[in-house]
């Protein structure tokens, strides 16, 4: 078994980022560990690419869940990205950190030092934004690039003045001083292409002696010697290896990967590892509890006509064809688009503080995760609920780490979810049928009736789905939280030498997409090994 200073158990967005910065140090040596490829194929480079890959499950995990009684026993998509960059490698490339009262209420359930003011240095460290250079909350220089869309489609202006009419004030940057309001969004684009954390933070230090990358290694669990993690252990080419850790191993294997290993490990609730075989070595009740995902609903229309939209039709395939020679010649048009150009945050009551709902244009259909594909044109509205209260769990359905995980969010178990979607839904279907659309609205694919209740939520429960922001399984909180898996410093209670840094030590979810909160989470680990406190 060889060994490093550090082993970073997981490449995806976090991962790599902690491993950048480790080794940004050349007293130290670090070892990167990811089970997927190299994150540089042609579908993930051109960013429309996604589109294809997310739903045939090329660079993905491709889990699902268990049925769930709150989607009328469907069991729901959960893609989760399986190359260098993780889940950046199949997302929708939107950066959106979320409201400083995400960050706040964090540090005000315990977790000291993780309140906006503390993480926003964090985000402008990552961050190298081409469009809001003189602000003080973006950063210019780092290694993350962030823009605007090259080629957006006119039909989000159309969006934009739509949701104006509605009362919901036009933002120019929703990841500054304010973020409420409707936006065009930014992305995480370098040169018309993908720029997920993989090409950020590892692709061009690769040089660096004191770093080695190991692809195609399917972590399988961590080793421990007197509750010292000392090391990890995994398959490469169907062979049993392991590779110690002098210092540190940082556990970065997301939201599912993470609690999973912990528990194939014997670190995890007890009752449950016994269940399996499993010798619990530390009982941690909460590795896998706190679940949380933000649930959406998706309303599709068709379009009257063929303009400023992606369709399956002679005009579309046309369109497409013209857009793959651009995108080689120049990388802009069509093929850099997200898909999800346009959005809006918004409130279901005027009396409260933070946007509880997020809304983006989708310049296509969309249906079921773009899995049914549909003949013609027409375009999209994804919602999402900002803040959750349902809570699932994850676990294990074999101490094999190859066997999927059991991942049960139990969506809508929390009434206040489907009230605060159906209002949601409401203000969208508003926002869709405004004249602004009426050059362009046709019949809806799946009918909402914008006055009944009932019908709304039946056919949120026939459709609803994941938005692709689960976290929380590993939660972090305080000394007296007992469900608490790691403190303030991601450190993992009662083992030594283990951190845990991704979307699964996030207490709560944040209020819109987790790509650039879980950048600023990586970002600050590193910080806190680098430089202990």
């Amino acid at each position: 078994m060889d060994e490093f200073d550090y082993v970073v158990a997981g490449g995806g967005s976090a991962g790599c980022v902690v491993a950048s910065r480790l080794s940004e140090d050349p007293s130290v040596t670090v070892c990167l560990l990811e089970a997927g490829g190299e994150g540089r194929d042609l579908l993930i480079r051109a960013p429309l690419g996604f589109a294809v890959a997310m739903p045939l499950g090329i660079n993905s995990w491709g889990y699902e869940t268990v049925p769930q009684t709150g989607l009328n026993g469907r069991r729901g998509f959960q893609p989760r990205g399986k190359a260098l960059g993780g889940s950046s490698v199949i997302n929708a490339m939107i950066y959106a950190r979320g409201h400083r009262w995400d960050y706040d209420n964090w540090a005000a359930m315990g977790n000291t030092g993780w309140g906006y003011e503390d993480v926003l240095p964090y985000f402008k460290k990552s961050e190298a934004n081409a469009i809001h250079r003189d602000s003080p909350f973006h950063g210019v220089d780092g290694p993350l690039h962030v823009t605007n869309l090259r080629s957006p489609s006119p039909l989000n202006e159309v969006f934009l003045e739509a949701c104006q009419s509605q009362g919901i004030p036009y933002n120019a940057d929703p990841n500054g001083a304010d973020h409420h309001g409707c936006y065009h969004v930014q992305v995480t684009q370098k040169d018309g292409e993908r720029h997920s954390a993989a090409a950020a933070f590892i692709h061009p230090n690769l040089d660096r002696p004191n770093l080695e990358v190991r692809t195609g290694s399917h972590i399988t669990r961590v080793l421990l010697e007197q509750r010292r993690v000392t090391g990890v252990e995994y398959q490469r080419d169907g062979q049993a290896c392991a590779v110690g850790a002098r210092r540190e191993v940082v556990m970065s294997a997301g939201v599912f990967g993470t609690p999973q290993i912990l528990m194939a490990s014997g670190l995890g609730p007890g009752a449950h590892l016994q269940e399996l075989g499993i010798t619990p070595v530390i009982d941690l009740p909460g590795v896998g509890q706190n679940l949380q995902d933000h649930i959406s609903a998706l309303l599709i229309y068709r379009s009257l006509v063929t303009d400023d939209t992606v369709g399956f039709s002679p005009v579309g395939a046309a369109r497409l064809v013209k857009a793959a020679w651009e995108w080689r010649k120049r990388r802009s048009g069509l093929l850099t688009s997200c898909a999800a150009e346009s959005g809006a945050y918004y409130r279901t009551n005027p009396d409260i503080e933070v946007s509880d709902m997020e809304m983006e244009l989708i310049v296509g259909i969309g249906d079921d995760h773009g899995r049914k594909q549909h003949l013609g044109h027409g375009y999209s509205a994804h919602l999402l609920l900002s803040r959750p209260k349902s809570i699932g769990e994850l676990r294990l359905a074999s101490p094999d780490t190859r066997v999927a995980p059991l991942i049960d969010p139990r969506y809508f178990s929390h009434p206040y979810d489907m009230d605060t979607l159906v209002k949601g839904t409401q203000i969208a279907l508003d926002i869709m049928n405004s004249s602004a659309f009426d050059r362009y609205r046709g019949a809806m694919l799946i009918h909402y009736d914008r006055d009944d209740p009932r019908q709304i939520e039946e056919t949120l429960r026939d459709h609803a789905d994941t938005e692709y922001h689960v976290c929380g399984t590993c939660k972090m909180g305080p000394d007296d939280d007992p469900m608490a898996v790691v403190d303030a410093e991601l450190r993992l209670r009662g083992v030594d030498g283990l951190r845990i840094a991704d979307a699964s030590v996030m207490p709560c979810v944040t209020s819109n997409n987790i790509h650039a909160p879980v950048i600023m989470i990586g970002e600050k680990c590193a910080d806190m090994i680098r430089h202990p406190a």
